[in-house]
């Protein structure tokens, strides 16, 4: 950010006590209470719109962040040098344990929660915040191109590191996977009602245990798209830390199937989420994009831990196309 934190909050109705550095973002100390302030890349439009979203979601009973409106009314502030910044209300409390069972499978049912409430949101829903239908397929389109091109860079090289020799050696396995699931969903179009208002980048560190309360935060990424694909970024993340344990994972899909039912099409769609290598991907494209000289250990470590997940991995999945067969 280059602009200071305290020009910026000159454009609102409040008193400056404190400003301290959070994560992207400064913590606000304010006469009316703690704020923070975050860089904001979208447009007025899309701002007016997550305003006007996380209004509802709050008269709908939920746990939200607060955008504050300028001194002008304006969702968003702008800087000397043109970078824009929103202003939110916070919750004081902690993130989400991913050591703790109740505490993920209560995120989980939140989540359901929030895509009954989002889904009875009169408002137009702009173009601008609509997924293309078929995104999620365009999406594993460019990540196997990426993919591709890694692997004609590494064999490209005469001496190869480990990581690289590490990922030439399963980079067909894992290939394979990603096309069988890339295939699949070219036949596939989605039908009314899975898609709706989503979070975007629903994960345990911006679910806030706050007392009794359960809040949603950083709705940056949101979009309007297929609802399952909070569930299974939140899952994915999760069976991974806890080695794509099945009861684990039967345990989500049932919370959160409580709360919202889901559809034999939303199911087949959450496998399909889940079945992709995304991990692969991640870290290969990590790789390619940084300092390839200096091979970083945590690259090598994290490769191969997902490796060495794999026979669990199939498991859950072999157990979850149950459920769309």
């Amino acid at each position: 950010m280059y602009n200071r934190p305290e020009e910026v909050l000159e454009k609102y109705e409040l008193e400056v006590k404190a400003v301290s550095r959070g994560r992207e973002s400064y913590i606000c100390d304010t006469d009316r209470g703690q704020k923070l302030l975050k860089e904001y890349r979208g447009s007025t439009s899309r701002a007016e719109f997550l305003m006007g979203m996380l209004e509802h979601l709050r008269r709908q009973g939920l746990c939200v962040e607060t955008v504050n409106r300028t001194k002008e009314g304006m969702p968003i502030a702008v800087g000397e040098d043109e970078t824009k910044y929103i202003l939110y209300d916070t919750w004081n409390g902690s993130e989400c344990d991913v050591k703790k069972r109740e505490e993920m499978i209560g995120a989980v049912k939140k989540l359901a929660e929030l895509h009954n409430a989002s889904s009875t949101y009169q408002g137009e829903i702009p173009e601008f915040v609509k997924a293309n239908q078929n995104a999620l397929l365009f999406l594993y389109e460019k990540h196997n191109r990426e993919l591709n091109k890694v692997k004609n860079y590494i064999r490209a090289k005469k001496k190869k590191n480990e990581f690289e020799l590490l990922f030439i050696g399963q980079y067909e396995r894992y290939m394979q996977k990603a096309n069988l699931v890339t295939e699949q969903l070219r036949g596939m179009q989605p039908e009314p009602g899975i898609i709706g208002f989503c979070h975007g980048d629903y994960n345990q560190h911006n679910v806030i245990f706050s007392g009794k309360e359960i809040a949603v935060v950083h709705f940056d990424s949101f979009a309007y798209q297929i609802r399952v694909s909070d569930l299974a970024n939140f899952m994915r993340k999760m069976m991974e830390k806890h080695s794509w344990n099945t009861g684990l994972g039967l345990d989500f899909i049932r919370a959160y199937d409580k709360v919202r039912k889901l559809s034999a099409q939303e199911l087949r769609y959450l496998y399909l989420y889940m079945a992709y290598p995304e991990k692969f991907w991640k870290i290969a494209n990590h790789y390619y994009n940084a300092h390839k000289a200096w091979i970083s250990g945590r690259n090598i470590e994290k490769l191969e831990k997902f490796i060495e997940q794999e026979n669990e991995r199939e498991q859950f999945l072999e157990m979850l196309s149950h459920f769309t067969s």
